[in-house]
């Protein structure tokens, strides 16, 4: 009989790492996971199965439940407090909660152990202080554990996204290693696939939302609230109402384009473009269909946020494009507001990275 791996997931959100761990081996089986967000626990029970998810602050799942053994924890703490995006701060509450996941580690006692986050986490004072826990008595010297900047396009993901993932281990099992890439832009210089594009996932999805009439229709009660869902991934093919000012901003954006496009035509720009020509060169981007995308991020429905603008209609992707961009299957299920499910979707590891961690760790069992 093929032996199980327990896994505890923590920080789970809507259950992006667990997607990838179950695509790369049906061994994996999910004995607990935490998230604080109500909206995205829904989505993971409505995709997981009933009384798996702990929809609540980690420091009380610690202080009141029962902590099961497990073979590997699995997790990214929030990142906000030192991400690249917007102002950085170093105090932020959010950067403590690596201190919980330690603490998992010191319950659970996995044989290993995966921390993603944003590439920036390398050069924080909490990566500094899990080198420090780590060490000669320090609260988890029975482990090591190293860290990479990784590129989910490198992994067969429909878009660019560079994140640390730190793999940790037991210290006597020694280190397994980072998965290697099987994708790249050079395939025939690197003998791997060609990067999978925007168009190989998007180009032949049905050009116009098709799913507005869903979104009202469906409720479903989490933990004595009702929410809106629960939505298979093929059901967010919404649109959004945008008004004639965007619309003439789209239209005089060419393929590739952004809102540097925009400057021959004073009326459609921006004040804040006027009085700033450099800066990012995404905003108001269209998607390039022969390339991976830019990071799918929490507000991708917003053209005036990123290069997120369908590569050859007038609008921003919807929220079924940027979910398959991620890498989500069609058994894969949503609850929550527009909003909510934009951030499930944004904050998730891509699927692909995901199952290229979780064949690396099943090789060890």
């Amino acid at each position: 009989m093929t032996r199980e791996i327990k896994v505890l997931d923590l920080f789970a959100g809507a259950g992006g790492l667990t997607a990838g761990l179950h695509a790369a081996s049906n061994r994996f089986r999910t004995v607990g996971a935490v998230e604080m967000d109500r909206a995205a626990a829904a989505s993971y029970e409505a995709t997981y199965g009933e009384n798996i998810v702990y929809a609540g602050d980690i420091k009380t799942w610690l202080a009141e439940e029962k902590i099961p053994r497990a073979d590997v924890i699995i997790g990214g703490p929030p990142c906000q407090g030192f991400s690249s995006l917007g102002k950085q701060d170093v105090e932020d509450e959010r950067n403590s909660l690596w201190e919980e996941y330690a603490k998992t580690i010191r319950r659970a006692l996995p044989k290993y152990f995966i921390v993603e986050n944003v590439a920036e986490f390398k050069k924080s004072p909490q990566y500094r202080q899990f080198e420090d826990a780590t060490s000669d008595g320090g609260m988890l010297e029975e482990y090591d554990f190293q860290a990479e900047v990784l590129n989910a396009a490198a992994y067969g993901a429909a878009q660019s996204r560079r994140r640390t993932v730190l793999v940790g281990y037991r210290r006597e099992l020694g280190f397994p290693g980072f998965p290697a890439p099987t994708h790249s832009s050079t395939p025939q210089v690197d003998g791997l696939k060609r990067f999978v594009t925007v168009k190989d996932v998007l180009g032949r999805l049905p050009r116009v939302p098709d799913r507005d009439d869903v979104f009202n229709s469906r409720q479903v009660e989490f933990r004595g609230t009702l929410y809106a869902g629960a939505f298979s991934v093929r059901d967010l093919h919404w649109s959004r109402k945008y008004t004639d000012l965007s619309l003439r901003r789209f239209a005089v954006i060419p393929a590739g384009g952004n809102r540097r496009n925009l400057e021959p035509y004073p009326d459609l720009m921006a004040p804040c473009w006027v009085a700033h020509k450099t800066g990012s060169g995404d905003v108001m981007g269209r998607l390039h269909w022969g390339r991976p995308a830019v990071t799918i991020r929490t507000e991708f429905f917003k053209p005036e946020k990123g290069r997120y603008i369908h590569p050859e209609e007038n609008r921003a992707i919807t929220h079924y494009e940027a979910a398959l961009l991620q890498g989500f299957g069609p058994n894969h299920r949503f609850v929550g507001s527009r909003t909510d499910i934009a951030r499930q979707i944004g904050n998730a590891v891509p699927i692909a990275l995901g199952a290229a961690i979780g064949r690396l760790l099943a090789a060890r069992f």
